[in-house]
């Protein structure tokens, strides 16, 4: 059982131990990430993590509260600015995807392993607690702005946030590929959502000179 610490020492642990915890995950996947390689990961004994967070489910948890979820509402803080402007609306997005995983890189990696891919262990967060937030918020702005008459009739509001996500987080999950088979090592996060929303705005249609 470990010794007494200060209010101060017992916070810095706990972020130490979250960080190792989002490491593993990230690095080798939830299911496969055991209390022992997160105290190895952090420097300290299996007893720790016990202390702080008891089991692993409890841990999951801890990691989905106080690193994933402030991450979903950096992104869509942009978005709720944007009012009812559907091009800001999405350039909020995308820039807000962007910002995001430039500052937390292991965002893309964790979607895939953890959300995409079947079984993923971060999949009913996603539903449950991530969707309300951001995507089905957003499916509902561009609801609303296709009854304004301020969004393609055809489109479907809920196709549409798939294809921003698409669009968005796909390509920085892949970079390492798509950047090794271009050679496209000078394409970085401004560039790609510089293009996104050329995409977007103009889709394929040529500029013809006046």
């Amino acid at each position: 059982m470990p010794g007494r610490r200060s209010t101060a020492d017992g916070a810095d642990l706990r972020t130490q131990l979250l960080d190792a915890a989002l490491a593993c995950f990230v690095r080798q996947g939830i299911a496969a990430t055991s209390l022992r390689d997160i105290a190895s990961e952090a420097g300290v004994t299996p007893a720790l993590v016990h202390y702080y967070f008891g089991d692993k489910a409890q841990l999951q948890q801890a990691v989905v509260a106080e690193r994933l979820m402030p991450v979903v509402a950096q992104m869509r803080e942009p978005v709720a600015q944007a009012g009812d402007d559907v091009a800001a609306l999405v350039a909020g997005f995308v820039h807000g995807v962007g910002n995001v995983v430039a500052r937390h890189p292991w965002l893309p990696t964790l979607w895939v392993r953890e959300i995409l891919c079947e079984g993923g262990a971060l999949r009913d967060a996603m539903i449950g607690q991530v969707g309300p937030l951001l995507p089905k918020m957003m499916a509902g702005r561009f609801a609303a702005a296709q009854q304004q008459g301020k969004l393609n009739p055809d489109l479907d509001p809920r196709l549409l946030m798939v294809s921003l996500v698409g669009l968005t987080l796909f390509p920085l999950a892949s970079a390492p590929i798509w950047r090794l088979l271009f050679g496209a090592d000078d394409i970085d996060f401004d560039e790609l959502r510089r293009h996104t929303l050329v995409l977007l705005d103009r889709g394929l249609e040529l500029e013809h000179a006046e």
